[in-house]
């Protein structure tokens, strides 16, 4: 089977890759394992949240200059990044996803424990604020389902108090959720989503509005819209006051729908998606690689004209680590891995840990090299990359939305 581009992972950057290679009319198959890291979404994208270790909030395109020269983001440049983000939310919005936000400055996030922490994009019916001191002199009214054991009102309660907020917590019973509370493992956001829908959602509006009395505002979890955002459309029409989402423990749901979303405008606009399936191996001749093989279709090649691949880091099995060693494993691409297996770590468990930089060597394009040759027609992107720390940086999603946009545009041009 021959295409124009093949994009080899079918997480965030493998699907918006995809999606703007199919947009420009290149004939592209994704080839996705399963569960990506969108399944663990909190519903916000970060851009830039920490440097130097304090959080980064005004301005965070300033602090790009003071990143190290190996950083995705010093290959890409400001003026790129800053020109190529912007294509992210008019995209996400194509696919149904409607989300806020700006490069100049952070604004704050509701996490699930009751914390604030910078954002860059943020789903519209997610909780934000642009400064913590907005908060202040709010009532909240915290709203769970009873027997959902994934939301914490007494964490946002207590965080939000914090912040000069006057909270108040209550618990609904939805007689239309029965079935699934007979066993807690059911009692799942995912499930609960399914649920939700229709008539559901005036009974749900009418208990909110029942117990949320004198408040500002609601909080309640995300267990509304796991395949559109009609169920929350409908809530908020019904209710007295406005409302806000905190995602919950995965599976969550705006991460599924995000990756729902994604494929669907992919498969519409005549990409080929291939679920389930793993690419095992590769042929690379000198120094373009010409096919690809995989599980599910055997010594079937597939050939393309470029690759994408963005197989994640070692939480997406992109990177694999052993006693002694540490590999990517599709194509054997070159690491940026030095010592031993006691230089991978720091026994400080709160340290910046030295495996969380380690990925695949690139070129300043993106194009990974194997046995220290470029491979010309190949282009990495997000988690699978080196040069970074996504969890001390607060800077995961934008390498991943930047780096898939910088491969989307050089194997269509």
């Amino acid at each position: 089977m021959k295409f124009d581009n093949i994009i080899i992972g079918g997480g965030l950057s493998g699907l918006v890759a995809g999606i703007i290679s199919q947009k420009a009319g290149k004939k592209t198959a994704i080839i996705s394992a399963g569960q990506s890291a969108l399944h663990f979404w909190s519903g916000s994208f970060e851009f830039l949240c920490e440097h130097g270790g304090r959080q980064v909030v005004e301005s965070p395109l300033d602090k790009i200059g003071d990143l190290v020269e190996s950083h995705p983001y010093r290959k890409i440049g400001r003026e790129r990044l800053e020109d190529s983000l912007e294509r992210v939310a008019p995209l996400l919005r194509e696919a149904g996803i409607k989300a806020s936000g700006s490069l100049s400055r952070n604004h704050f996030r509701l996490t699930p424990l009751g914390y604030l922490k910078p954002a860059w994009l943020t789903l519209d019916d997610y909780f934000t604020v642009d400064s913590p001191a907005d908060i202040n002199g709010k009532k909240y009214a915290i709203v769970n389902i009873k027997g959902y054991l994934d939301f914490y009102p007494r964490f946002l309660s207590h965080g939000l108090s914090k912040l000069g907020a006057e909270c108040t917590t209550a618990d609904i019973d939805l007689p239309v959720l029965d079935v699934l509370r007979k066993s807690t493992t059911e009692m799942r956001a995912t499930n609960m989503s399914r649920v939700l829908d229709g008539e559901a959602i005036d009974m749900l509006a009418r208990e909110i509005n029942r117990v949320s009395e004198g408040a500002d505002a609601v909080v309640m979890p995300a267990v509304l819209g796991i395949f559109s955002d009609a169920p929350v459309c409908r809530l908020r029409e019904s209710l007295d006051r406005p409302i806000h989402f905190v995602a919950t423990t995965p599976a969550s749901v705006p991460g599924v729908r995000c990756q729902l979303s994604l494929r669907d405008l992919f498969i519409r606009l005549g990409g080929a998606y291939m679920p389930g399936d793993t690419v095992r191996k590769g042929k690379i001749v000198d120094g373009r690689l010409l096919r690809v093989y995989t599980d599910n279709f055997g010594d079937l090649p597939l050939e393309a004209e470029n690759f994408v691949i963005s197989t994640g880091s070692f939480f997406g099995h992109g990177l694999i680590a052993t006693i002694d060693r540490i590999h990517e494993p599709v194509l054997g691409l070159d690491l940026n891995v030095e010592g031993g297996r006691t230089e991978w770590y720091d026994e400080n468990f709160y340290a910046s840990q030295p495996y969380m930089g380690f990925g695949v060597i690139t070129d300043d394009c993106f194009r990974p090299s194997k046995e220290g040759k470029t491979v010309g027609n190949l282009y990495a992107t997000g988690a699978l990359l080196a040069g970074f720390n996504a969890l001390k940086e607060g800077s995961g999603a934008g390498i991943t939305l930047a780096t898939a946009l910088n491969a989307a545009d050089m194997v269509t041009k």
